[in-house]
């Protein structure tokens, strides 16, 4: 991870295993160093807590301490996707993680070979320790964070949004401690003489002025720059002109669809171009309150067909020229939601390679209302429109402030934007030229594409040799077989 956007619950599980009087290593790994040299040596334990994308780095490191007699521990998010496929290669397994998990884990500390022990409390920890107790991992992260230097906060846990796509969407929502959000905001400025903090919060401010009140109550107005992820259902004027007092310099609502998800976006039952000239107008007055927006879309929903889907996104672009898309391609996370048993129920989900599930370098979802290349031929116009010298221009001038302005286009002519879109042109010339390329994106083979393989190889570098061969598949339905094998267990019960 960019140190900037460094996970907490690793920073968590250092301070509880501390607390249990362990000596611990920390490590965040931002995808630059030479891993295997930063890594320490001779430790009884190690826990990786890893984005599915991150997956086969995990596995590989897992082999690899493993080999030198350690014990390894999968944790985040996933663990919580996949964890019949974790359990191959890790001794411990956990979904939703507290103190009492970690200590059990600790006193037994042992090889659970063949297959790892899956390991889950009931529901999200009530508590976690603050940016107090974290800082000494938090200042060891940041380090690492050549200019802007962001701190990780979290106020609460779940989500009270039913997105059917999304990891929170089942996850009771609870608010944590307020006064120890208060005493961390407070210690920060001891820290900094303007710090910087990144809400964590699957979506900020659903109880806004609970939020706003600690927040008030613990530093002066606009001491501190906050950026955090919210709905625009939660972004009136009135809470907008809060959040500027507060120093909220960079918001990023989620609209994700022009024909669904309405109660997020607090468009209701408006579709296509209604819900566009809403949604635009709403942006347009976060504008006038926050210097940075990122609009967040997921493409290839079941609910889009045709070009129009594609064709609204680019009227947003003109109408909200300030706001920064980011764009999603729908992607099936295992059992991370619902949903997900009714895309395995019927046959759409593909067995990418977990290093291509981060929402951009493969959609492991066949779509339901187009062919692979027209799908990829609105993805690619679409980028092309908002990534053109055009749109850049228009986004320049349409944002006041100056770092907004030259972060929006170095974005654009980075890997997110110039970058992408020449991804999906090669991904586009495969599926038009390359039969067993296509073949395998229609489900009709399971052979990787030599494409795929090479990425994987260059992505790991040295970490490659110590991937075990079974860990570039898995089984995409996993999560719809352990369904059938509960219910097995049940009947039998029975």
């Amino acid at each position: 991870m960019n140190a900037n956007f460094a996970a907490i619950m690793p920073q968590v599980l250092a301070v509880w295993c501390e607390e249990e009087g362990h000596e611990v290593s920390y490590v965040c790994y931002t995808g630059f160093e030479n891993l295997v040299n930063e890594l320490p040596q001779n430790v009884d334990i190690v826990f990786i807590g890893a984005f599915t994308e991150a997956a086969q780095t995990a596995y590989a490191l897992s082999n690899l301490f493993q080999s030198k007699g350690a014990v390894t521990v999968l944790g985040g998010p996933h663990a919580r996707c996949y964890p019949q496929d974790a359990q191959k290669y890790f001794d411990y397994v956990v979904g939703f993680t507290n103190k009492s998990i970690i200590k059990e884990i600790l006193q037994d500390c042992s090889s659970q070979k063949p297959i790892g022990l899956y390991l889950s409390a009931n529901k999200q920890p009530e508590s976690l320790p603050g940016i107090r107790e974290r800082w000494k991992f938090i200042d060891k992260t940041l380090r690492k964070a050549p200019i802007i230097k962001m701190v990780p906060m979290i106020g609460s846990l779940g989500c009270p949004y039913t997105c059917s796509f999304c990891i929170d969407s089942v996850i009771p929502y609870q608010t944590l401690d307020f006064q120890v959000m208060k005493d961390d905001l407070s210690f920060l400025l001891t820290k900094f003489k303007r710090p910087m903090v990144g809400w964590h919060d699957p979506n900020f401010g659903v109880k806004f002025d609970d939020y706003m009140d600690a927040i008030e109550d613990a530093v002066p107005p606009n001491s501190i720059d906050f950026i955090a992820e919210s709905s625009l259902s939660l972004l009136s004027e009135k809470h907008l002109q809060r959040l500027k007092r507060n120093g909220f310099g960079a918001l990023l609502p989620g609209i994700e669809s022009w024909y669904d998800l309405g109660n997020k976006s607090k468009t209701g039952q408006k579709q296509g171009m209604d819900k566009v000239k809403e949604v635009s107008e709403h942006v347009n007055m976060i504008l006038r309150y926050t210097p940075y927006i990122q609009t967040n879309f997921v493409l290839g929903l079941d609910s889009d067909e045709g070009s129009e889907p594609f064709e609204l996104t680019k009227r947003f672009v003109d109408l909200s020229p300030g706001a920064f898309p980011g764009y999603s391609l729908l992607t099936s996370f295992g059992q991370a939601a619902p949903l997900n048993l009714e895309y395995q129920r019927a046959n759409r989900v593909l067995p990418f390679p977990f290093q291509f599930l981060n929402n951009n370098h493969a959609m492991n979802v066949k779509p339901m209302n187009y062919s692979w290349i027209e799908f990829y031929d609105n993805v690619i116009d679409l980028g092309k429109y908002t990534f053109s010298w055009k749109a850049i221009f228009n986004r320049l001038r349409a944002n006041k402030t100056m770092i907004p302005k030259w972060m929006n286009v170095v974005r654009a002519i980075s890997a997110e934007g110039f970058g992408r879109v020449k991804y999906n042109i090669e991904v586009r010339r495969l599926l038009s030229t390359d039969k067993q390329f296509r073949d395998y994106f229609e489900g009709e083979t399971t052979e990787l594409p030599q494409f795929y393989k090479d990425q994987i190889k260059k992505n790991l570098g040295t970490l490659w040799n110590w991937l075990p061969k079974e860990a570039i598949d898995h089984d995409p339905n996993a999560y719809l077989k352990s369904t059938f094998e509960v219910n097995e267990e049940r009947a039998i019960a029975v």
